[in-house]
């Protein structure tokens, strides 16, 4: 892997990031630009095994919106995102729902859960 640059999303700094494979070091990469310790584990982390939070919203049947919003509890592996959308847009729920609320659980495996954000 050649350098590659990142810009790091984990505080508001915005730092960016340069990361390439480093075997003398530790941590197995060279991670240069941030500011916080927070952006070398970023860097680390979306070079290895890239993850998202997914936002959205389902139908739901029997309330005064038709659209529930909903979103996952952990963040699952970026490539799964399409097959994460395409399920959410795939199911319909019926009211009532309370916010927290699990409407699928163990998401392809990743233990991650997609959650009711509001109460309907």
């Amino acid at each position: 892997m050649d350098k590659q640059e990142l810009v790091c999303i984990s505080c508001p700094m915005g730092c960016r990031i340069t990361i390439e494979k480093d075997e003398t070091n530790s941590l197995g990469w060279k991670v240069a630009g941030n500011v916080c310790k927070r952006g070398t584990e970023y860097a680390i982390k979306e070079v290895t095994n890239p993850t998202r939070m997914v936002t959205s919203t389902v139908r739901i049947n029997g309330s005064h919106l038709p659209r529930l919003p909903v979103r996952t509890d952990k963040p699952i592996p970026k490539d799964r995102i399409n097959e994460c959308m395409k399920l959410i847009n795939s199911i319909t729920v019926t009211s009532p729902v309370k916010m927290g609320q699990t409407l699928i659980d163990n998401l392809f495996g990743t233990d991650a859960k997609i959650i009711a954000t509001r109460s309907m």
